[in-house]
């Protein structure tokens, strides 16, 4: 079984925020092929599952920077190791849109990825980075209130496209 994790944060005052595009894809792949969420508080954890392609989809109801304790319990759970993992996360440092797939590598400076490295004890675990740049607001604002912003108009209008891709290649993958 694929395990296939979404980061963001809980709650709906972070909808559409770039730290929550990882709940997005996952909200939209279940979307097209039609799986429920359910709670499952044992993992602090909202889950849905594909049987037609054996995937098991998480979203971590721990905060965003602290997604390692859920990840990890769910890996002892399913008795998975960190390579049966798709981790799908923002990446301010990357153009907006753009989608970047790597077998493993380090957190580069994603709390959310350094949280799931330290339970992990590893770093060798694949992970999706999906482009959130905007370097005009980024500056505005800073950091820590980027990453918890609403995408612009115009990125608005742009996501339906970035996460049928992130569908397209879930299904793929």
């Amino acid at each position: 079984m694929k395990i296939i994790v979404g980061f963001g944060n809980p709650g709906s005052k972070y909808n559409f925020t770039r730290h929550n595009l990882g709940f997005l894809a996952l909200d939209f792949y279940a979307k097209v092929h039609k799986l429920d969420w359910q709670n499952k508080p044992k993992f602090n954890a909202i889950v849905a599952k594909d049987d037609e392609y054996d995937i098991l989809f998480v979203k971590s109801q721990t905060f965003y920077n602290e997604v390692g304790q859920c990840i990890r319990a769910v890996c002892d759970f399913y008795k998975a190791s960190p390579q049966n993992l798709l981790i799908i996360c923002d990446d301010f440092n990357l153009e907006f849109g753009k989608i970047r797939f790597r077998e493993r590598g380090s957190a580069g400076g994603n709390n959310g990825l350094k949280s799931l490295v330290s339970h992990l004890g590893t770093d060798d675990f694949p992970r999706l980075r999906i482009g959130t740049a905007n370097d005009s607001v980024r500056s505005q604002i800073g950091d820590t209130d980027f990453v918890l912003s609403r995408f612009t108009d115009s990125e608005y209008e742009k996501l339906p496209q970035i996460l049928r891709e992130i569908e397209d290649f879930i299904v793929k993958y």
